[in-house]
């Protein structure tokens, strides 16, 4: 490993590094960033077959939604290291040692046989995700220029529409063919292929030191835990006392404070710090994250209600259900690559708010479909909708935020940014658990100390309607919070020429 804390080491880096062509290793990565986000989505369609098979017995929504949040909280807490290990070590090497944990905890998911074995090898397959993502994105800042970092970032955001397609489509299938396990065996081959093919392509880009602030990632992990798990089991224990004295309101006030302890350590650490804060000091990262946060709360809660009323109340299977998310998932890959040359010559606000403005909308128009009485097909609709928007979304918040950034600060930046939006996506997962049951108490009092339990098949007639009106009140929070996103992107300012 080399050293590049240089000045001739760091132009290195640029658009050509090593005079190699920067396509194929990006595709290789690619692959690696698709199971990431498939896995995401494929478990969303599961969910109901999971919590038949492994939690029948309750009508509390909360349990399963843990085999989510077990994932994104251990993909969020290392997020802000991960970027700064791939700077040390080079983020070829961080990448495949993520994606080797990624597939072995994929093993050791498919294999569980209780929902708390299967919620544990979540988490450690988060910990091989979090370790993965961010090299994606230093990579892509490294070796194009940023007058190409858009069509690089096209493609990025192209694996995330299709990923929407495949996810739900391919576990709906597996679901039904063969059982919920094999949404998680299946990512075995494809983790395999990818490691060799990025072993084979990605380059090895020169290394930065760097110190670790081993406080930092404490402060960073307790906070975040703590607000997550007091919004998650908010609900289960009336938002009151959950262990004697410890009240939920009492863990998620701690998680506010230890998180300002933590802002307030990172701006007096001397040496690096674990959220170098002059990032934020260029307005559109700022922004960017401001707005992946709204992204990652609205794409990861979203996905529950929708495919708890799909399937129980609707009574379609896990496959039809995923069909009903083609439209988004075509639409969203097939425009995702223009939009990312586009955004390379326009100002991204022409393509951020109609973007993040249409994906809302199409959220209210779920909501107002979500009747029992709803023709199937009228479902396709706001998920077209949803696909345009989605393009005008991912790969021009991604391009925004690391425009402007030096290579020195690939790692740190790529790290801030995808655990904010990571963090946007656990947040949205606890808070929806919670929503979605304080909104079924409301709909159907008393449904949580009834015999039998959600996630049986299609519901008995007589709780259909109420279950529905909750499931569809609760695909109003994702709206709402992504509206925060529009009037975010606002304030972006026309990135500056390239340099």
């Amino acid at each position: 490993m080399t050293d590049s804390s240089t000045p001739t080491a760091h132009a290195a880096t640029g658009a050509h590094h090593g005079g190699l062509n920067p396509w194929p290793g990006l595709w290789a990565l690619v692959i690696g960033f698709f199971m990431i986000l498939v896995d995401t989505t494929i478990v969303s369609v599961a969910n109901p077959a999971i919590k038949a098979a492994l939690d029948p017995d309750t009508n509390n929504l909360d349990n399963v939604v843990w085999v989510t949040s077990a994932y994104l909280l251990a993909y969020a807490v290392p997020l802000l290291i991960t970027g700064r290990l791939g700077d040390r070590f080079g983020p070829k090497n961080i990448y495949l040692i993520g994606l080797s944990v990624f597939t072995l905890a994929s093993l050791g998911c498919g294999l569980s046989t209780s929902l708390g074995a299967l919620i544990a090898m979540r988490a450690v397959q988060g910990l091989g995700a979090s370790l993965m993502t961010p090299q994606t994105m230093a990579v892509i800042t490294r070796t194009f220029p940023p007058d190409r970092r858009g069509a690089a970032m096209g493609l990025w955001g192209a694996t995330a529409g299709v990923a929407t397609l495949v996810g739900p489509l391919a576990g709906g299938l597996l679901v039904d063919a063969l059982g919920w396990e094999w949404i998680f065996f299946v990512n075995l081959p494809v983790g395999v292929i990818g490691f060799v093919l990025a072993w084979m392509l990605v380059p090895a880009l020169p290394t930065h030191p760097h110190r670790f602030d081993i406080l930092g990632v404490f402060l960073s992990a307790l906070a975040l835990f703590l607000i997550v798990f007091g919004l998650q089991e908010g609900e289960k224990h009336d938002w009151g006392a959950i262990w004697g004295p410890v009240s939920v309101w009492g863990l998620i006030v701690a998680g506010v404070v230890v998180l300002g302890v933590f802002v307030w350590a990172q701006s007096r650490a001397e040496g690096e710090p674990l959220v170098p804060l002059e990032l934020f000091r260029d307005r559109n990262f700022s922004v960017s994250n401001l707005a992946i946060a709204t992204v990652g709360f609205t794409v990861t809660s979203m996905s529950l209600p929708l495919m708890f009323f799909i399937q129980l109340a609707a009574g379609l299977t896990p496959t039809q259900a995923a069909l009903l998310m083609a439209p988004m998932a075509v639409l969203s890959g097939a425009l995702a690559t223009p939009a990312g040359r586009l955004l390379d010559r326009v100002d991204p606000r022409f393509l951020l708010v109609p973007g993040l403005l249409l994906t809302s909308l199409a959220l209210f128009w779920y909501s107002m479909l979500m009747r029992p009485d709803t023709p199937v097909w009228m479902f396709l609709l706001p998920s077209a909708l949803m696909g345009i928007g989605n393009a005008g979304m991912w790969g021009p918040l991604a391009t925004t935020a690391t425009r402007n950034l030096g290579p020195r600060q690939a790692g740190a930046g790529a790290g801030v940014y995808n655990t904010t939006r990571t963090i946007g996506s656990v947040i949205g997962s606890a808070a929806i658990a919670a929503f979605m049951q304080g909104r079924l108490e409301a709909n159907l009092p008393g449904a949580e100390q009834s015999s039998g339990g959600f996630g049986e098949g299609t519901l008995p007639s007589f709780v259909v309607d109420g279950f529905s009106a909750a499931m569809a009140q609760a695909v109003l929070l994702p709206a709402c919070v992504l509206l925060v996103g529009v009037v975010a992107v606002l304030f972006l300012r026309r990135p500056r020429a390239a340099r």
